[in-house]
């Protein structure tokens, strides 16, 4: 038996309690639980998978926990329990993402049986183009909480990712909201569907804590309105090359939540990454990160369990095999964590300061991901709301931090090691900027303290990585900041 199988034997059979207090699974986060959701009989369900009327054979359809392929007449049966809510297929590339008349994906039917415990549940698929080169938009926390907000979502976000998507061209392309859709006030999930019908591709949801019926007793009872709307919490599908996975990272204990991925989950993504062979790209969406530095930089020893995934190395396990990404948001920072063997990508938000500013606390600009994937390669850049895809940085005279008067001070949001940022003087490169633990100054004068603004107290300006710095005392001439990207990518801004 391989160490992968063995792994996952182990790991799946190693809890059999029902959690339904956060110390317990804070105790012991590695010991799987099993289903918190009522019921239990069988329910068989049979079905075909067709494309354009004809059978597709090797799609995978699931039920949430058990993972099937349809055989070479595109049938496929599964011998699930009234415990699951959906039967949905895993969208093969090449095909068209089945669609709501909103633009919500929809690619899953409800579990809905007889009195004789079975049901059909067949996917009429169609061909679409050709999706070897796609992109997709990768929107975090739009957490509108009112119809002011729900507004701006309409006049600002919506239109700049139209605006994008038609800039990409020829290519297929998707969207996806990485949870915190909502601020609480779940009654306006119509108005964010309306909105991302708009933008004119397919959207994907994963579900956010601030998604949830908050009244719920259980985990399971919390995103029953979620599912209403967007159908399963987790699932896959294909494009091109690459295997996405959405994922339902908040667990509800009635008082809070924390990250965490219950065991029925764990059991399915190791079902559904069983049928992907080694070394593929595979992009897992999920809302709370799998790790934030966040905690690192407030000089705390250990993330607090409502900002990272208590079980994170379950999952950096099963992905080992694997080109992971994993694309995540709810800290309202931009952050790139390299952790457990995968690169996670922590997105700045679409709401920037909760609608109250257009940056969020780390100074990054509102706005979302794009992702361009040619064949197994992703390439990434951050859009900034009504700004152009230049728009990557921030400059700051020297004198802008008093214990440092002759730094040069420049926040490039969607910084990491792979970028090379430098800057010239009258045309001449004089020296490398560094990476340097601090806070934006706008966000300082906007956010911190008694700035912040009066209904989101919490608003406070945060420390970044992403703030970069050099010594340019002496400088007389004109000074510029180049900054180059993993792709080599050039962006420049000049010194005012």
């Amino acid at each position: 038996m391989s160490s992968r199988r063995r792994f996952i034997r182990t790991s799946l059979s190693a809890g059999a309690a029902l959690w339904l207090a956060p110390e317990a699974v804070l105790a012991d986060p590695y010991r799987l639980s099993t289903s918190l959701r009522v019921g239990g009989g069988p329910v068989r369900i049979r079905g075909h998978v067709t494309a354009d009327g004809r059978p597709l054979a090797g799609v995978a359809v699931s039920d949430g926990l058990d993972v099937t392929t349809t055989d070479s007449d595109g049938a496929y049966e599964l011998l699930s329990t009234d415990r699951q809510r959906f039967v949905f297929v895993s969208v093969p590339a090449g095909h068209q993402v089945p669609q709501t008349g909103s633009g919500i994906a929809a690619f899953y039917e409800p579990i809905l049986f007889g009195q004789d415990r079975t049901m059909r549940a067949d996917f009429r698929l169609r061909r679409g183009q050709e999706d070897t080169r796609h992109a997709f938009l990768a929107v975090g926390d739009t957490q509108t909480q009112t119809n002011f907000e729900m507004d701006r979502f309409h006049a600002e976000s919506v239109p700049d990712m139209a605006r994008t998507v038609s800039r990409l061209g020829e290519r297929a392309a998707f969207g996806i909201a990485v949870g915190d859709i909502m601020f609480d006030d779940l009654s306006l999930f119509p108005r964010y569907e309306a909105g991302v019908s708009r933008v004119g591709v397919p959207f994907f949801q994963a579900v956010g804590n601030h998604d949830l019926d908050r009244d719920a007793g259980t985990d399971p009872d919390s995103i029953k309105t979620f599912e209403r709307r967007f159908g399963p919490s987790y699932y896959s599908f294909n494009r091109g090359d690459v295997h996405y996975v959405v994922l339902d990272d908040v667990f509800w204990h009635a008082s809070g939540y924390i990250g965490h991925l219950e065991g029925d989950q764990i059991a399915w993504l190791g079902r559904d990454l069983a049928l992907v062979e080694d070394g593929r790209t595979v992009v897992v969406f999920l809302h709370i990160p799998g790790y934030s530095r966040q905690h690192e930089r407030r000089g705390e020893r250990q993330p607090s369990p409502s900002v990272a995934l208590t079980n994170r190395e379950l999952l950096y396990r099963l992905l080992a095999r694997f080109d992971a990404h994993l694309i995540s948001g709810h800290t309202h920072e931009n952050e790139h964590v390299f952790e457990g063997g995968v690169h996670e990508h922590i997105l700045g938000t679409t709401c920037g300061a909760w609608w109250t500013d257009q940056i969020c606390h780390d100074g990054t600009p509102n706005g979302y991901g794009v992702y361009e994937v040619s064949g197994s390669e992703v390439r990434w850049r951050y859009k900034s709301t009504d700004l152009p895809s230049s728009a990557q940085m921030r400059l700051y005279p020297g004198g802008t931090d008093p214990e440092n008067p002759t730094d040069l001070v420049v926040n490039v949001w969607d910084w990491e090691p792979g970028w090379d940022v430098v800057w010239m003087e009258d045309g001449v490169q004089r020296g490398a900027l560094e990476s340097r633990l601090g806070m934006d100054p706008i966000a300082v004068a906007r956010f911190d303290g008694p700035n912040a603004p009066s209904h989101r107290t919490w608003v406070q300006p945060q420390l970044t990585e992403h703030l970069l710095r050099a010594d340019i005392g002496g400088a007389a001439g004109s000074v510029v900041v180049q900054a180059t990207d993993r792709f080599g990518r050039v962006y420049s801004s000049q010194l005012s």
